[in-house]
């Protein structure tokens, strides 16, 4: 790609341009704060059964141990603030708004998801809740990637991590 037409695309996408003003930095920090507070609240509502109920379900295979979730849901959720961050930096169009608004409905879905299947076990339930992340996830992911396509990209592991996820639910379902 030439220099020249480089350039334009930059000045087009505000998503893409550096240095980032004060007014960026705090859109960033925000989307972070609220993205690691959903991630807390879940891990807050998880904390309760982990080591109770969760223990004596049996389980697949394939099953991770329990150490691996923190560290791979804290990645996830810096990417999504990112993502999201990329996305609301970007040039106002219906893609950015209702990619927005499809993220506040797929952090509210990761959240209830937490509170069905942890806070008031109800596997069968969150199966059915998890499928309903899974394609709010692709549908954002999809919208983000029209505005600003390194945000759709950042995505990926959250669409791969949940459709494993959904697996391992489903799996927990069939087996107890």
């Amino acid at each position: 790609m030439a220099a020249n037409e480089m350039t334009q695309r930059m000045q087009k996408n505000p998503a893409t341009t550096w240095p980032v003003s004060r007014r960026d930095l705090f859109g960033l920090l925000a989307f972070l704060f609220v993205c690691l507070l959903v991630s807390a609240v879940g891990g807050l509502v998880t904390a309760s059964s982990v080591g109770g109920w969760y223990a004596t379900l049996d389980k697949p295979v394939f099953n991770p141990p329990n150490w691996v979730f923190a560290p791979v849901w804290t990645v996830l959720y810096v990417l999504m603030a990112v993502a999201a961050w990329r996305v609301w930096r970007g040039p106002q169009s219906a893609p950015r708004s209702w990619g927005l608004i499809m993220f506040a409905v797929q952090l509210a879905l990761n959240l209830l998801w937490s509170v069905l299947f942890f806070g008031l076990q109800l596997v069968g339930v969150a199966v059915i809740e998890i499928l309903l992340l899974l394609a709010a996830i692709v549908i954002n992911a999809l919208l983000f990637h029209r505005v600003d396509r390194l945000a759709g990209w950042l995505f990926a592991p959250y669409v791969l991590w949940v459709a494993f996820a959904t697996s391992l639910n489903l799996a927990l379902w069939w087996l107890n």
